[in-house]
């Protein structure tokens, strides 16, 4: 794990001051690779690059990027691992294609593979997370590739003649010639979705490179255009029409192979390794089976709050003495969790609103403190239909769709009378009476986000309802536009027979790569901790898209295959709860500790003179939420992220 950044440009530069350009630009990215810096530069093509080194394997010099190939036609910086180098290293062992091998990295290993295969069957063979810039020094071309799934980030664009990539706009930002523009259409966008999504970025002309393409730029062409090497809609539509045929024990034996596989390739590094630990059923499942693999306790580390409703800590603390871990717990206080808002600007580079960014972050410094790699289990929820929403949407339609629209608008009327704290006490007293598969947390914000989608007119109406926070965002940025995206594009519409498949499948190439794997990879680079994330391998998310719906969703319960799996390693009562999500309770802060700082932020004479948003409907919003009668904590800490990082980065 590190970062990467450089730039190729039609102004002239001599290699110092191209160094010091590129110098300056890693500068920024320092917490991705606080172990090394190092530069190259092709002063008479006007191109530059640099790398930030988290030393993972190979922690010798040999490791050193940007890094030549053996032939010395490409040089490469990567961010990120490639699992099975050492295969990948036989099979060219066996073509002769290196007889000396400078050192044991995965990155040797790429350029080998890519000068002997060519680059696209090279990434063809790669298993692994990775984003990197290869300039090939032949023909004079950059080639930007990112994974399959996009855990890793890279942006790229062009301003003026200049193109500039990295893994961080701060980086981008650090070049002399930037022009830091807000592009109005993407905040509608990030208004929505609580993020910005790919391949949009906050500032106008600037893109995140998509999951699973690559892009090769030529001299004197800006009309490159990204080309998948992997497409997560191909491998959803084949699995579906492809269906696995065998029984159900025979299909959790060939998931568990595939996770045994996955968790164990992610286990390798010459750096201490451990796993952050939530105690349901993703987590719990990853570290089972790492420490079905380990000769020693494996490292656990969870973060607990005293507000029970969003603790996990003592279900982890369970099931790390189960699994034998040793275990690290940290009971974090309001103060503490607050103290992190200020950090948050800077650490997410853009705007970013999903408020679980603050225990991300808590629980990624206390890992730091003990591994420098950590699994998590991110990935299980989409692949196997953990989300309630899989559920309440075809649900809602099946009761409700028949019902006029003038009604179920009333009924949503109705769901709104109590807040969301009373639901939540009428649950609990009801909950003795309820089965377990149909618990939730915080019940009452989701009564509450149920109604806001009552009145549409389709289940993917349904759908988008329950993934938006600002339904009509562009009514509220002044000059924005939203543009259209794989959630409303019906071009993108996927070809998949079932409703819940179909929500999974934007999930996984929206929400995922977005928010989660976005949240998880900004929060944890900022202590200079690698995250790897095993349910992502593309092997074992093929494999789960050839699986029937009734063997991820059964009785109105997800992720069943995944927790046969999981039973075979803990008993079933040890993880048998509702979901709970990893949360902070934003909503009461916002009426107490942090109302001052958020009224400053929002005030409506303050939102008038800088024009990003019509006051009008945050203020409506602002006195609902002090009152209690409404939680729009959503929607209020998206506007409060923007105008932080705003302020931090004008």
């Amino acid at each position: 794990m590190c970062g990467l950044t450089g730039y190729w440009t039609t102004s002239g530069h001599s290699t110092q001051e191209a160094e010091a350009i590129v110098g300056a630009m890693a500068r920024q990215i320092i917490h991705r690779g606080p172990d090394d810096q190092g530069v190259w530069t092709d002063a008479d093509a006007g191109f530059a690059l640099a790398h930030r080194r988290l030393s993972i394997l190979d922690l010798s010099p040999q490791g050193h990027q940007p890094m030549l190939s053996h032939c010395g036609r490409y040089v490469i910086a990567f961010n990120g691992e490639v699992y099975n180098f050492a295969e990948i290293r036989n099979k060219l062992n066996s073509a002769s294609v290196a007889s000396v091998w400078r050192g044991h990295s995965d990155t040797e290993v790429m350029l080998a593979a890519i000068a002997f295969w060519g680059l696209e069957a090279a990434l063809q063979q790669f298993v692994g997370m990775f984003a990197f810039a290869l300039w090939d020094r032949k023909v004079r071309s950059l080639s930007l590739a990112r994974d399959r799934l996009g855990e890793k980030p890279l942006y790229y664009g062009w301003q003026g003649e200049t193109l500039l990539f990295g893994s961080e706009l701060k980086s981008l930002k650090a070049y002399p010639a930037f022009r830091a523009e807000i592009d109005r259409d993407a905040l509608t966008l990030f208004l929505r979705h609580n993020a910005v999504p790919s391949p949009h970025s906050i500032y106008l002309g600037i893109h995140k490179l998509p999951p699973g393409t690559f892009l090769q730029v030529h001299a004197g062409r800006k009309d490159a255009r990204p080309v998948a090497y992997w497409s997560a809609r191909s491998a959803a539509e084949a699995g579906q029409h492809n269906l696995f045929q065998g029984s159900d024990a025979e299909a959790v034996s060939a998931l568990e192979r595939l996770l045994v596989q996955a968790v164990g390739g992610q286990m390798v590094a010459d750096v201490p390794v451990g796993a952050f630990l939530s105690g349901g059923i993703d987590s719990t499942t990853v570290v089972a089976l790492m420490q079905a693999q380990s000769t020693r306790p494996v490292k656990t580390f969870t973060i607990g709050f005293n507000e029970s409703e969003y603790n996990e800590a003592e279900h982890a603390h369970v099931v790390a003495r189960h699994l034998g871990c040793e275990h690290t717990e940290l009971y974090v206080t309001p103060q503490d969790a607050m103290d992190v808002i200020p950090k948050l600007s800077s650490m997410y580079d853009e705007p970013f609103a999903d408020s679980s960014q603050i225990p991300t972050y808590l629980v990624s410094r206390l890992a730091r403190q003990q591994v420098t790699v950590s699994l998590s289990g991110d990935g299980g929820d989409e692949l196997f239909g953990g989300y309630s929403r899989y559920f309440w949407a075809r649900n809602v339609w099946q009761k409700l769709g028949w019902v006029p629209r003038s009604l179920r608008a009333a009924l949503a009327g109705v769901l709104t009378t109590l807040p969301p704290s009373a639901w939540n006490t009428a649950f609990h007293k009801l909950e003795r009476w309820v089965p377990a598969s149909l618990r939730y947390a915080n019940p009452g914000d989701k009564l509450h986000k149920a109604a806001e989608i009552l009145a549409v007119r389709s289940p993917e109406e349904i759908y988008l309802g329950l993934v938006s926070h600002w339904k009509n965002p562009d009514q509220l940025v002044p000059g924005g536009h939203e543009p259209p995206t794989l959630l409303t594009n019906s071009a993108h519409r996927v070809d998949l027979p079932d409703f819940e498949h179909r929500m999974m499948y934007l999930d996984t190439v929206t929400y995922l790569p977005d928010d989660i794997l976005t949240k998880v990879d900004r929060a944890a680079m900022s202590v200079g901790l690698e995250t790897r994330v095993p349910l992502l391998d593309h092997r074992l998310v093929e494999f789960a898209w050839t699986l029937p719906l009734h063997m991820k969703i059964r009785r109105s319960q997800g992720k069943w295959l995944l927790r046969q799996v999981l039973h075979r390693h803990v008993p079933q009562a040890m993880t048998d709860r509702p979901k709970m999500g990893f949360g902070v309770p934003i909503g009461d802060w916002l009426r107490g500790p942090l109302k001052p700082w958020a009224a400053a932020l929002i005030e409506p004479g303050r939102l008038t003179r800088e024009n990003f948003f019509d006051p009008a409907p945050i203020h409506r919003k602002w006195i609902e939420h002090q009152s209690g009668t409404r939680n729009w904590s959503f929607y209020l800490w998206d506007v409060l992220m923007f105008q932080q990082w705003q302020e931090h980065n004008t």
